[in-house]
């Protein structure tokens, strides 16, 4: 069973966030498994971030996207939430789509969170079955101030999230930790809904793309001497104690093996909180509070997708920071993957990345749990083995056992989510 599926994203290329390319992927590939695709995303000229105009280049050709009316946040920011803002345009856009009946399905993936109920409304008004995607779970655990606005924005995330799922055929998420949580606490979905999991995917296609736009390295010269190690995107609230065990790694390392500290750099990119702020770092300063600051550098401004496959190719080794959460699969791993450089981990045991990493040979993988970190003599010790044999796992990874994990592959498992999907509403629709 094949068809054509709107895909409702907030943003989308020239989109930097990571939340933009869950569409961008699959859109490529949809079509090879029978489905076409049509984008409905937000106005790019009402993106509070700061665009890049290379990331075009990755959408696949001749792809139908539109851009839905968005209020814009200037100069007043009532809002700035890309779901709320883009909200009744993308539903106007959907509503046009369904009533000319030129969509069979409606899937919307998240964050932003707010746009996960358009798919209901347009479900009950036009009949469109909808499925929600999530990228993060929309529920999230943890202890607020009364009244604060973290407390007000988890409240209103238990309210929506039951209706926004209400309905559903379709539930899709990175991993199943990511949707457990929900299913948990909305037992019909299960009996409802098809849930499939599947990861953002990695894309040759990308870092060939990117090769062919000669952008010139930028954060520091390849031929310095230094070992570099890169970790791009932001640092989850999750990811700081992780973060805290990887530079007691360091000051072990520079203990135990000086001449092998002196030459090695950590580079964060977009790991800031503000870009112009002084208190808009967050690495640096632990990085001084571990004695570490000489070799740890910190890039607060983000780099943008097509900024990281760049800044990888040519270095020495990815470096990823995980997180505390066991369903956190951090895409830093795949692209380490393509850029066919080593890779350096600290994960959750239950991670998934972790048997990749190992299966393929390509690098080094510490293990964590919510409450154990890996230790700072355990850390140096895998730093000074993956700096004395830095083109051993890079020349030597096995890249069969990511092919399940490739963009194509997850596409793959969508187009059969959305055909069973659709035949479970064929079955169960009344024969006159």
């Amino acid at each position: 069973m094949s068809g054509r599926v709107a895909l409702v994203s907030g943003h989308f290329p020239p989109s930097n966030l990571v939340g933009a390319q869950r569409a961008r992927l699959w859109s490529r590939y949809l079509p090879e498994f029978g489905w076409e695709p049509i984008v409905v995303t937000g106005d790019p000229e009402a993106y509070e971030e700061k665009p890049d105009p290379d990331l075009v280049h990755l959408v696949a050709p001749g792809l139908r996207v539109i851009h839905a009316a968005t209020l814009s946040t200037r100069p007043v920011r009532i809002v700035g939430d890309i779901g709320l803002r883009a909200f009744y345009g993308c539903y106007k856009a959907l509503a046009k789509l369904a009533a000319n009946r030129e969509i069979d399905f409606v899937l919307v993936t998240i964050p932003s969170n707010y746009l996960a109920l358009v798919g209901g409304l347009i479900h009950r008004r036009y009949g469109v079955p909808f499925g929600i995607d999530y990228q993060d779970p929309w529920v999230t655990v943890g202890a607020d101030r009364p009244f604060t606005k973290a407390w007000g924005s988890r409240r209103l995330a238990r309210l929506l999230e039951p209706k926004a799922v209400r309905g559903a055929a379709l539930i899709t998420g990175m991993a199943p930790g990511y949707v457990a949580g929900m299913l948990q606490r909305n037992p019909a979905v299960v009996n409802s809904a098809v849930v499939a999991y599947m990861p953002m995917g990695m894309a040759p296609e990308d870092f060939e793309l990117v090769r062919s736009l000669h952008r010139k390295p930028f954060l520091f010269d390849p031929g310095d001497g230094q070992f570099h190690m890169i970790y791009a995107g932001a640092l989850l609230p999750a990811g700081v104690a992780v973060l805290d065990a990887f530079l007691a790694g360091l000051r072990a390392l520079r203990d135990s093996a000086p001449s092998i500290a002196a030459r090695l750099r950590a580079h964060f990119v977009g790991t800031g909180t503000s870009s112009d702020a002084p208190q808009g770092y967050r690495v640096l300063p632990r990085a001084q509070s571990a004695g570490v600051a000489e070799v740890v550098e910190e890039h607060r401004h983000r780099i943008g997708y097509v900024g990281v496959p760049n800044a990888l190719v040519p270095r020495y080794a990815v470096l990823v920071i995980g997180s505390t959460e066991r369903h956190y699969t951090p895409s830093k791993v795949f692209q380490g993957m393509l850029s066919r450089r080593p890779v350096f981990a600290l994960l959750h045991e239950e991670s998934s990345a972790v048997g990749m990493i190992r299966t393929a040979g390509a690098g080094e993988v510490l293990t964590l749990t919510e409450r154990v970190m890996p230790g700072a003599e355990a850390v140096a010790a895998s730093l000074q083995r993956i700096f004395e044999r830095p083109g051993v796992s890079a020349a030597t990874v096995d890249m069969a056992p990511f092919e399940s994990y490739s963009a194509r592959e997850s596409t793959r498992a969508l187009a059969r989510a959305l055909d069973e999907a659709r035949e479970r509403l064929t079955e169960r629709r009344p024969t006159t």
